[in-house]
């Protein structure tokens, strides 16, 4: 009986009962909108690093990251096939990346300049390493001798696609070698390390220039990131002579301080966003049962308990809750998926040079918490401001105003 006469109540005064839901609808659209800008924001920065530089993962020699050696190429993968076969056959890795890093001199004939260079399989790397943003050419498909190289180098060099350029390194045997080069392409990744002095060759070439037959390192794109750990835990199995390591160790700087900064930055506004709506949503709630203190004072003039008219009110505010609630889930899928269809565009973070694009993601796990934390809200508001005046003497309610 309680349950229908407080849904009957919502009905009796609208404004009042528009006024609470408007209030609840608003500050759960606000959380479900930010809690869809915070997973956008982290989503883009995990998806920048792993398909426009590291993968998901790399594979190496014991110890070789965490140590420097003289000559490191004695402690390369000296026979890459076996390895790469064995990883392709893990059911999570769907592309398998060989590589090589080494260090040139990159000259156009007028200038001379040092570059950080990667040996790729440019054929397989181009179906994976789609955020490399190619703002001139292309990537490295089946070019014998082509080289991609990042937007600062280029515009230090002034190079074009089709420039010749030369690469100068020395052999792993300490004799000068030199290789002729047609860009290609240039990228920008808004990295600006990474734009400013890296570029590509196909790893052939790269494996010429140095006289080896060994790839420093096997990066891994897997069908999904949140399927590292499994594919970590069958390398380990299948591979025990060889180390996988996850692309936030890989980029710990730009990657993992970065999304550890911002978790820091969106908790406090979380916090602050919370309060603010929490607080309006009590004031409102309370208002509205203050401003019924006669119409309290009549039910417990009438023989109503005061644990009655507390139970009323609690599913006067449970009903406004769920109603205000869902209302907030509404608001926020319509501004998401209407006003903001085309995304956000965002300036360049620090440490990059470009500014990112995304949408709002809304996510149905972050649905359900803002509307429990919608309605616990309004119950609680209702259940406070009701234990209030229910224990208020009742003709002090009867003079009420």
């Amino acid at each position: 009986m309680l349950v229908k006469i407080g849904y009957r109540n919502l009905l009796r005064n609208k404004r009042r009962t528009v006024n609470v839901l408007l209030t609840v609808a608003f500050g759960t659209a606000s959380l479900f909108l930010f809690h869809g800008f915070n997973a956008s924001v982290m989503d883009l920065y995990r998806e920048n690093t792993i398909k426009s530089r590291w993968g998901n993962g790399q594979i190496n020699t014991p110890g070789y990251r965490a140590q420097v050696f003289e000559k490191p190429w004695e402690h390369w993968i000296q026979n890459p096939e076996p390895v790469i076969k064995t990883l392709s056959a893990i059911p999570s890795v769907q592309y398998v990346f060989p590589r090589m890093e080494f260090f040139s001199l990159i000259s156009n004939g007028k200038m001379n300049m040092a570059g950080r260079g990667q040996g790729v399989d440019g054929a397989t790397e181009a179906k994976f390493f789609n955020n490399m943003n190619f703002v001139a050419g292309h990537n490295l498909e089946g070019e014998v001798d082509g080289i991609v190289v990042g937007r600062g180098l280029a515009t230090a060099m002034n190079a074009k696609i089709g420039d010749r350029l030369t690469l100068l390194t020395n052999t792993v045997h300490s004799s000068i070698n030199g290789a002729d080069t047609t860009l290609t392409g240039i990228f920008h990744t808004g990295i600006k390390e990474f734009d400013d002095s890296f570029f590509r060759v196909p790893l052939k070439l790269a494996q010429t220039l140095l006289d080896v037959n060994s790839v420093e390192s096997i990066s891994l794109g897997l069908d999904s990131y949140q399927n590292w750990d499994k594919a970590a835990a069958e390398i380990k199995e299948k591979l025990p002579d060889y180390e996988a390591t996850p692309f936030n160790v890989l980029d710990e700087i730009y990657y993992q301080h970065s999304v550890d900064w911002l978790k820091s930055q969106f908790t406090i506004f979380q916090t602050i966003i919370i309060t603010v709506v929490i607080l309006g949503i009590f004031n409102t709630v309370s208002t509205s049962i203050l401003e019924r203190k006669q119409e309290i004072g009549n039910l417990r003039a009438n023989g109503e308990s005061a644990g009655d008219v507390l139970a009323m009110l609690f599913w006067e505010g449970t009903f406004m809750g769920i109603a205000g609630g869902l209302l907030g889930l509404i608001i926020g899928l319509f501004i998401a998926q209407v006003l903001l269809a085309n995304g956000i565009t965002m300036p360049p973070a620090p440490g990059i040079t470009r500014t990112f694009h995304f949408p709002i993601q809304l996510q149905p796990e972050m649905g359900m918490q803002t509307f429990v934390m919608g309605l616990m809200a309004c119950i609680f508001a209702t259940a406070l401001a009701g234990f209030k005046v229910s224990r208020q003497p009742i003709a002090d309610l009867l003079r009420a105003v």
